[in-house]
Parts: structure tokens; C-alpha cells; sequence
């Protein structure tokens, strides 16, 4: 067994409590972490995820295809698109709107 003079000793026994401070340290950080993430908290972002039902989420669905072939049109063909929407409904509109965008 090696014979530690008492400085050396004590320089060990610094540098543990050192280490084992700055281990403390990063587990205080991570535990609000690990309780959130297994409680089933909020995501990354602090929101709450949105619960849709079925017929909200088809909704979200043709909103987004509408959305997007709007986006490729130009003023006119907007009009055009917006007035058979009115008139016939989303699924017409998103029809006339992706032969437009053609």
C-alpha cells in the first residue's frame, strides 16, 4: 500500500469533492428534465400537444393542401379558386386550385 503524505492526501480528497460537486451540479440540471419527459409533459418547446379528433385532423389535412397550392397561384387564379370555394366547397377549390398551379 502507498504511503500518501498528508498534502498529497489532501489534494485527493480536493479534487474528489471537486468532481463529486460538479456531478451534483449536472444532475440537479437533468432532474426537472427526467420528471417532464416521464410524466409526459410538455414537449421540448413548452407547449402542450393539441388532441384533434379525427375529423379536426382531416380538416387540418385539406386546409394544408389547400394552403399550399394557393401559394403557387397568381392573383387572378387566386380569385378564381377563392369564388369556387364559396360556392362549392374545399374539395373543388383544392381540384381547380392543383389543375391552376399545373
Amino acid at each position: 500500500m502507498p504511503v500518501f503524505r498528508r498534502t498529497q492526501l489532501t489534494k485527493k480528497i480536493l479534487t474528489m469533492r471537486r468532481s463529486l460537486r460538479a456531478l451534483d451540479r449536472s444532475l440537479r440540471h437533468l432532474t426537472p428534465m427526467l420528471s417532464t419527459a416521464l410524466n409526459g409533459g410538455p414537449s421540448g418547446n413548452g407547449r402542450s400537444r393539441l388532441r384533434l379528433s379525427a375529423k379536426a385532423r382531416a380538416s387540418l389535412v385539406l386546409q394544408g393542401r389547400y394552403m399550399g397550392f394557393m401559394r403557387q397561384l397568381t392573383l387572378r387564379q387566386k380569385a378564381q379558386v377563392r369564388k369556387i370555394k364559396e360556392v362549392k366547397g374545399v374539395r373543388a377549390a383544392i381540384r381547380k386550385a392543383r389543375y391552376l398551379a399545373v
